[in-house]
């Protein structure tokens, strides 16, 4: 597995399978570190992180292509991203995910994250105009997790 920061020719198809609109990823993307997961020089991944200040990093997008998933890369992503972290100094690495996100939260937790807040009514308000579903629920609020670099 190689992991490669980039600055272009972003994978949309990869980071659509996190976040529902371009227009949505574009409202991050161009602020964040992209890094495209590559196996047998095919991108097979790819994770955005936000700096928010000095101390937190914010996993704003990471997505695993379908025909890859459960077979350990999102853990092994999550490693490289704690690695980044630690390397650029950060303290915490935070995240959110849907609350009906049911498999994605235990995903989470299985990798040493957990849960710290919940963003009321997060959906609702991103995207007023078209309700999102996810497990036949309708996307409302933002579960926020959270995994500390410090020992």
């Amino acid at each position: 597995m190689k992991v490669e920061k980039i600055e272009s020719n972003y994978p949309y198809d990869l980071l659509l399978l996190a976040d529902e609109t371009v227009e949505g990823i574009n409202t991050y993307l161009f602020d964040s570190d992209v890094y495209v997961v590559q196996i047998d020089d095919k991108a097979v991944g790819v994770f955005c992180l936000l700096p928010h200040d000095k101390e937190d990093v914010e996993i704003v997008n990471i997505a695993v292509a379908e025909e890859f998933q459960n077979k350990g890369i999102g853990s092994r992503m999550l490693g490289e991203v704690e690695k980044i972290a630690g390397g650029e100094n950060y303290k915490r690495i935070i995240l959110g995910t849907a609350d009906c996100g049911f498999k994605q939260i235990r995903f989470y937790e299985k990798n040493g994250y957990s849960q710290y807040n919940v963003k009321k009514d997060y959906f609702l308000k991103k995207y007023p105009d078209e309700p999102i579903f996810e497990n036949g629920i309708q996307l409302k609020d933002m579960v926020m997790l959270e995994k500390s670099l410090v020992q």
